[in-house]
């Protein structure tokens, strides 16, 4: 008999831990080769560990909520077949107390639960969607769970916030109000704010105190920090994209038919930002202190927003190698995924690049945060009928054209404005000269 030692893989370069979400298996059962195992979540994604070999799961060595490193062993499945002979009890006894010391470590560096005080399990997951909607321990006690051992899952707990509001509300722990005039409210005192960590609470009857959840920490933290090391500047370009327009709707229906894939404008702007980074590999660079990195693929990552309202970044790699088919196929993949929750951590990793997607949301343009380490992120604006002049042979004249606004973001350390604004004019162009004549 073999036992192997499954252990918690490298999820990309910037990734060190994970939390351990879920056991989809437990000690006894069959796994196959490749079969998921655990669920774990890490500072951007949620992911499962599958199995490298085909077995028995004969130990489990961290618990649900455990925080784990990157190269630990988190389970022993016996390859070949047949039972575990029981080892004496002197010979696991160290080897028990290492991994109890393990646990313990791990559970202290872990960021404090929410809803500590409830005798049921809650995974991360859902605790942070009853922070969002402003759920109490007390209502989320009361929601009968669907999964193992009546544990409240991510759909029970969606659909007990569609139909929240045919229910009567909990009512929330008011914070006693300061003796300050309310005038004075948004200076809050540690013991509002100590009590805002265990659950939504009213101040005054008015104003809501609700702790951030995990991501949306995160992504401030990255935000400030980005902000704090790169020297943003911005450049800005509209561009006439009537020809795309008329071309998408030409063709979108053939496409979707053909290629089982719809096809947005979005694939369209990352080819044209890729063959930009070609021309202007200075832009596809990154920063480590005083070095600069001239990264040899173009990976371009995609700002998604994500149902919660947070931000994730999945990476298009080698952009520059995919036809107009593969980009769209890579986009509406990683943004149906995003969407869904069912990224992995490499496809968070190793962006040279970032756009994204403002017009969206309706915004003309905008001034994007970059991405660390890298040095720019263009933002998409939304595509509006403008009257513009039309220049001709036989003269000017005024007509209704679609048009669009680039807004390029650049880290004037590295990147100095006749290649920042070099590079986004030749987005334009490439976006202005799209032939309305090609295949798909």
């Amino acid at each position: 008999m073999a036992k192997f030692e499954l252990k918690l893989p490298k999820m990309g370069e910037s990734v060190a831990e994970a939390t351990v979400t879920n056991w989809l298996k437990k000690v006894g059962d069959k796994i196959e080769m490749d079969e998921a195992v655990l669920e774990i979540a890490t500072d951007k994604v949620d992911s499962e560990v599958p199995s490298e070999v085909a077995g028995t799961l004969v130990e489990i060595l961290f618990n649900t909520d455990d925080v784990v490193q990157v190269g630990q062993t988190i389970a022993i499945i016996e390859t070949e077949g047949g039972a575990v002979e029981a080892p004496k009890a002197e010979a696991v006894a160290a080897p028990v107390a290492e991994v109890a010391k393990t646990v313990e470590a791990a559970k202290e560096t872990a960021a404090p639960a929410d809803f500590s005080d409830s005798d049921k399990f809650f995974s991360p997951l859902v605790k942070n969607i009853a922070k969002e909607e402003g759920i109490s321990l007390a209502e989320l006690e009361s929601i009968q769970g669907s999964g193992k051992d009546g544990r409240v899952n991510k759909e029970d707990i969606l659909n007990y916030v569609k139909n929240r509001g045919s229910q009567p509300a909990a009512v929330a722990t008011p914070v006693t109000p300061a003796p300050k005039a309310a005038a004075e409210a948004p200076t809050r005192g540690s013991a509002e704010l100590s009590a805002a960590k265990a659950a939504p609470v009213s101040v005054n009857g008015g104003d809501e105190i609700v702790e951030m959840d995990r991501m949306r920490k995160l992504i401030s933290g990255y935000m400030v920090a980005s902000v704090q090391t790169s020297a943003h500047v911005q450049s800005f370009i509209e561009v006439d994209v009537t020809n795309i327009v008329k071309w998408r709707d030409k063709v979108k229906n053939a496409f979707e038919k053909r290629e089982g894939e719809k096809l947005t404008f979005t694939p369209i702007f990352m080819e044209a930002v890729a063959k930009a980074l070609k021309d202007f590999p200075g832009m596809n660079i990154s920063v480590d202190g005083d070095f600069i990195i001239k990264r040899k693929n173009i990976n371009l990552g995609m700002a998604a927003a994500l149902p919660n309202g947070n931000l994730i970044v999945p990476v298009i790699k080698n952009a520059d190698q995919l036809n107009l088919v593969g980009m769209a196929k890579a986009v509406n993949d990683l943004g149906n995924r995003a969407k869904a929750g069912k990224l992995k951590p490499d496809d968070t990793q190793g962006g040279t690049y970032t756009v994204t997607n403002v017009g969206t949301f309706g915004s003309v343009f905008g001034t994007p945060i970059i991405n660390q380490p890298q040095v720019g992120i263009l933002a998409l604006g939304a595509i509006r009928k403008v009257p513009a002049v039309i220049e001709t042979p036989e003269g000017d004249f005024i007509g209704i054209r679609q048009k669009m606004f680039l807004s390029h973001s650049y880290d004037h350390r590295v990147v100095d404005g006749a290649l920042g604004g070099s590079f986004v004019k030749r987005v334009a162009d490439y976006l202005e000269a799209f032939d309305v004549n090609r295949d798909f």
